[in-house]
């Protein structure tokens, strides 16, 4: 069992993996704020086992930030199972997350992420071979989304198989790929999946307060909430979401003066080592610390034209 779901333990809070965000330093920021388990950006599993380094550079897990999951995708059974055992060999994570939910075309096009919904045989073989591959030293998880579109929900039936496979947990985004990231996650479909199963459920979606939180929990029965996108340039959510979940008071949301602050420390750990003294790769990360401020967009035009760090402390001294 991961010890996270013990009886007794706090409910857990997860940061989702996201592509090109959830980089180690942003992973720090939310370790520090409340997020109680991590999960890499995902991986291709191809590229692990070919030595990539690329592919493997996405994966480190210092150890201020565990428990933390490597998360891999795939759409080969053997790939995926020696993928796994690499893994598990080099990083040592607590867990490696299956990724049967990424929408990008980049990732279905290869047969892979949330197009493995469409073929739940194979969906459950590769979870099967992983399992066989690492699960007596490492858990295996997986991520899901309810289903390819609204024709074609079945997410009952891909948790059935994935604990049939010897998973042992699975986190459920409560859309469908062919909505993307549009329109509300179905939570329904959610507390059906998680009636389905005596495995633990991560509810994924929409999670954006502390009030959302405490509804979503007690509605569908999940035993762990993960947050993604609502957390990119606002941290503090998790802080708020725990003080909520522990019942607490919910402390105040940060000063403009502490977000552009933080966002200065994020954009110098980032750059820290790195041979390019430039910020300008780094825009989509550092924007959206100014969402929600006072005159923002003033805010983010200012950031565009920002080209290193010296700018950018020059910006947070005078917002």
């Amino acid at each position: 069992m991961l010890p996270w779901f013990a009886p007794g333990s706090p409910v857990p809070l997860y940061l989702a993996p996201m592509a090109g965000f959830t980089d180690d330093a942003f992973r720090a920021l939310c370790k520090q704020h409340g997020a109680g388990v991590l999960v890499t950006e995902f991986a291709q599993c191809e590229g692990l086992v070919r030595g990539g380094e690329s592919a493997w550079r996405v994966l480190r897990i210092p150890g201020n930030q565990r428990p933390a999951g490597v998360q891999i995708f795939g759409a080969k059974p053997d790939f995926m199972a020696l993928a796994a055992t690499l893994v598990q060999e080099r990083i040592r994570p607590d867990f490696i997350d299956l990724n049967f939910g990424c929408p990008a075309c980049a990732v279905t096009d290869q047969n892979a992420g949330s197009s493995l919904l469409r073929f739940p045989a194979l969906l459950q073989e590769i979870a099967v071979r992983v399992v066989q591959a690492i699960g007596s030293t490492t858990p295996v998880t997986a991520k899901i989304r309810i289903g390819w579109d609204r024709q074609s929900i079945n997410a009952q039936e891909i948790v059935r198989r994935l604990e049939d496979a010897g998973v042992e947990a699975i986190a459920i985004h409560g859309r469908t790929r062919a909505q993307g990231y549009s329109g509300e996650a179905d939570w329904g479909e959610i507390a059906r999946a998680v009636a389905s199963t005596r495995i633990p459920i991560i509810g994924n979606g929409d999670i954006d307060a502390p009030g959302t939180a405490i509804e979503r929990l007690r509605e569908s029965g999940v035993r762990a909430l993960m947050v993604g996108r609502a957390a990119l340039g606002n941290p503090w959510l998790f802080s708020a979401l725990r003080a909520a979940l522990d019942g607490r008071p919910i402390p105040p949301p940060p000063s403009q003066t502490e977000r552009l602050s933080t966002m200065l420390d994020y954009a110098a750990a980032l750059l820290a080592g790195a041979s390019n003294a430039s910020i300008r790769h780094l825009l989509p990360k550092l924007q959206a610390f100014t969402h929600g401020l006072p005159g923002s967009r003033v805010l983010r035009n200012r950031l565009s034209s920002c080209q290193n760090l010296a700018d950018l402390r020059a910006l947070v001294s005078c917002p």
